[in-house]
């Protein structure tokens, strides 16, 4: 039975995470696996460790009541983590799941869900976290993260969905979005939904190879495939693209080029993931 890795915390994009991970498992005939992590905390670190200019005794006793404090909040955590489990269970039973596995783990956010996405086909996690989801000009700390490390195909739920009825693949002739391409042709997750291949560049983009490649596997496709192709640069292509299909989830390879030219050059990848208000599916 294939298996879906929902990764919910304490943001407002839990429920969206919810929602992507009912809709692809009831297509997908899967289970899922409810994920939340408490990361662990250094009490003196947060709190910014002036003791070196107190007295020995004072220290100590202010290192134990911060060890102290550091407990208390870890308890806290864990009962606030069961509350978001069980309230995102409730989620997925209402949108037609089945089958929910509750896990609550204590470590890093990104070694977890590499950890447990071993068992998974694929993972669902919110484009933002509880830092920072109102932050809409980046995405959250863990997702290039996760993304890079990830073997599995990641989908990525912005603030608010709707249930997508048109896939869109950007193509851009790498072999990750060919892959991308491979992978929605093959998957039943999107069975009888139509799609749309979209690349940015001139006109002529159409007579090259990769395009004509990655066409005729789709041409006798039903529904019919739409073809779209315009000028500029990919991100902003893809989001006027996607702006005016709100019901649309964007497939698209992730990550194309190495950490270092993405550091110096900046990533498409990321920039779309910034600007699109809508589902996004990154296979690596």
């Amino acid at each position: 039975m294939k298996r879906i890795l929902a990764c919910i915390d304490a943001s407002s994009y839990a429920s969206s995470v919810c929602e992507l991970a009912a809709w692809a498992a009831t297509r997908l005939s899967a289970s899922v696996e409810l994920l939340h992590v408490v990361q662990r905390k250094d009490a003196v670190a947060a709190r910014k460790d002036l003791t070196g200019a107190i007295g020995l005794g004072v220290k100590s006793e202010l290192l134990e009541e911060l060890t102290q404090i550091d407990e208390a909040e870890g308890k806290l955590a864990i009962s606030d983590g069961r509350v978001l489990l069980a309230q995102a269970e409730k989620l997925l039973v209402a949108g037609g799941v089945s089958d929910v596995n509750r896990l609550h783990r204590h470590g890093s956010i990104v070694d977890t869900i590499i950890e447990r996405e071993a068992e998974a086909d694929l993972v669902v996690i919110g484009k933002r976290g509880a830092t920072s989801e109102f932050d809409s000009d980046h995405i959250g700390s863990s997702i290039e993260s996760v993304v890079r490390a990830s073997v599995k195909p990641v989908l990525i739920a912005s603030r608010k969905i709707q249930p997508p009825n048109i896939m869109i693949v950007a193509l851009d002739g790498s072999s990750a979005s060919l892959k991308a391409l491979d992978f929605v042709i093959a998957s039943p997750l999107f069975t009888g939904m139509q799609l749309h291949l979209v690349a940015a560049g001139p006109k002529g983009t159409a007579d090259k190879s990769w395009f004509v490649k990655a066409y005729s596997k789709v041409v006798d496709r039903s529904p019919s495939c739409i073809i779209h192709i315009a000028d500029g640069a990919p991100q902003k292509v893809l989001g006027d693209y996607m702006s005016a299909r709100r019901d649309a989830i964007l497939v698209m390879g992730a990550y194309g080029h190495s950490a270092l030219r993405t550091l110096i050059f900046g990533s498409t990848t990321t920039t779309v993931l910034r600007t699109v208000r809508a589902p996004v599916l990154l296979v690596r």
